[in-house]
């Protein structure tokens, strides 16, 4: 990998399953360094696609690079905070206990020392703000603090490109708000990649680079000025709709369904492919 060449790239990528295409002829790279949201209804194909970079699930058709190489199952270059889900509130297992299973040497491949493992993982609870409920158990924490505890996890292997896949999802605002700096603080300090499903802009609007958006098995992206526009949002729906800024936040108004379900219009349904 050259420090020119894309953290991702995907050429004329398309996925799918179950006789159905999530995604079709899907092409553009990711700057290292750079932060994208990925939007999309649900069944568009968002966790899929962090999944392929995972190397969890192969495309049916195209080709997929991460760093340059083929994706690959436990490539320590990725750090992964999966979809949020409550812990059982008697877990007895401690937030630093679970922060340290981010550097087991059996995941990883390799293995540090007890004093080194320790400073790693109490170093990245002061980082993400979790070190005063370090020692407490993972399931008597709050929504917010068990979401910082699981992006220490992801964080503490040092990785180079993060995926997260709706980590904002039963967070209240100021919540959301405060996950959502810590990994772009993160992100800007490391000189590390994001890619960050979602289904509201509006948390990421200050941090984000660029939009990706996933429906009906076609995409868009580009910046968000670019993308989240009425034009652009009409076309994308084939229906007029209309896009607000109120208080630096967005908002679309216009309806669109997708089988029988309404699309809510923070889910930005039905891109076509826009280079």
């Amino acid at each position: 990998m050259t420090p020119d060449s894309p953290a991702i790239r995907l050429d004329h990528a398309s996925l799918s399953l179950g006789g159905r295409i999530l995604w079709d002829d899907v092409s553009f790279g990711v700057p290292r360094g750079e932060f994208v949201a990925v939007l999309g209804p649900n069944g568009s194909g968002k966790t899929s696609l962090l999944r392929v970079l995972l190397g969890l699930q192969a495309v049916s058709r195209g080709d997929v690079r991460v760093r340059g190489r083929a994706p690959r199952r436990g490539n320590p270059a990725i750090g992964y905070v999966p979809q949020q889900r409550a812990f059982d509130p008697d877990l007895s297992v401690r937030a630093r206990d679970l922060v340290t299973f981010g550097l087991d040497g059996h995941r990883w491949g390799f293995s540090l020392s007890t004093r080194e493992t320790r400073r790693r993982v109490s170093e990245m609870l002061v980082r993400v703000g979790a070190e005063r409920f370090a020692e407490s158990p993972i399931g008597r924490l709050s929504g917010g603090e068990q979401q910082r505890v699981r992006i220490a996890q992801s964080l503490v292997g040092d990785p180079e490109i993060l995926l997260c896949d709706e980590p904002l999802l039963s967070l209240d605002l100021n919540s959301q708000q405060a996950i959502v700096e810590l990994i772009a603080d993160w992100s800007r300090d490391r000189g590390a990649t994001v890619m960050f499903v979602t289904h509201d802009i509006n948390p990421l609007l200050g941090a984000v680079d660029r939009v990706l958006l996933l429906a009906g098995g076609r995409w868009a992206v580009g910046k968000a000025d670019q993308v989240l526009t009425a034009e652009t949002l009409s076309h994308l729906y084939g229906s007029p709709v209309d896009v607000l800024r109120v208080h630096g936040r967005v908002v679309v108004l216009g309806a669109e369904f997708c089988g029988h379900e309404p699309v809510h219009a923070h889910q930005l349904a039905r891109p076509v492919t826009r280079r």
